[in-house]
């Protein structure tokens, strides 16, 4: 079976993934989380010079070291950029794509290319305050409540704001060339990733998958996200 790599989003980790982990594992593959410089266990790591470059560089970088080929690159939110990118680099060693209630990017575009002025603006005056990171909001936003939102409080730590603005340049006619699926939480749908949501119905060429559940179903509902992805799988 193709190996699993695992991108998480903005304030996250290899941990966010921990309750789908064993199910995909037992399903036969081998998956592996990668944790993106600056977040999760590397949050000791964060420095103004981060960019998407170096996350895409992390993904790039356990690819080449576990000699994968065949790899279906799972992102999460943020974590779209970074498989789009990575894919990019790691061309004929990519089998597909799955983007999680993630950003789809056009060649060119940044992570904020696709968010309102206003949520631009709100963003890059938070990083501005917190030495240019970007604090996490409460994972109420993401449909969470009880232990699971408690769980998120204390894991996620601010995301490096370098990679926001910054353009990806990609083959746009190569990654057209790989299968792409999109799991679409919309229960609630998290506002920032509505624009991915139109684009991907837009494009016409997806495979969409809808779940009744917030931006984070590695959380929010992990068996039903598992059966999703496996069934996403080729």
């Amino acid at each position: 079976m193709s190996p699993i790599v695992l991108v998480h989003g903005a304030w996250g980790g290899a941990w966010i993934w921990r309750d789908v982990l064993p199910a995909l594992r037992a399903a036969g593959h081998a998956v592996h989380a990668v944790t993106l410089t600056g977040d999760g266990e590397r949050a000791h790591l964060r420095h103004a010079g981060i960019t998407l470059r170096t996350h895409i560089a992390d993904v790039v970088g356990l690819v080449e070291a576990e000699e994968l080929s065949d790899v279906a690159l799972v992102g999460h939110s943020y974590g779209g950029q970074v498989i789009t990118g990575a894919a990019d680099a790691l061309a004929g060693r990519i089998r597909q794509l799955v983007y999680v209630d993630a950003m789809v990017p056009l060649p060119g575009e940044g992570w904020g290319g696709a968010h309102p002025p206003e949520v631009v603006a709100a963003r890059k005056a938070a990083a501005a305050a917190h030495d240019n990171a970007l604090p996490p909001p409460d994972p109420a936003d993401f449909g969470l409540s009880g232990p699971k939102r408690d769980w998120l409080l204390r894991r996620q730590v601010p995301h490096p704001f370098g990679p926001y603005r910054e353009p990806l340049p990609f083959d746009a006619d190569r990654w057209r060339a790989l299968p792409r699926a999109f799991i679409d939480c919309n229960r609630p749908a998290y506002p920032t990733i509505d624009g991915s949501r139109r684009r991907v119905r837009e494009q016409g060429d997806w495979t969409i998958v809808e779940l009744p559940t917030g931006h984070c179903p590695m959380v929010s509902m992990p068996a039903e996200f598992t059966r999703a992805l496996l069934g996403l799988l080729r």
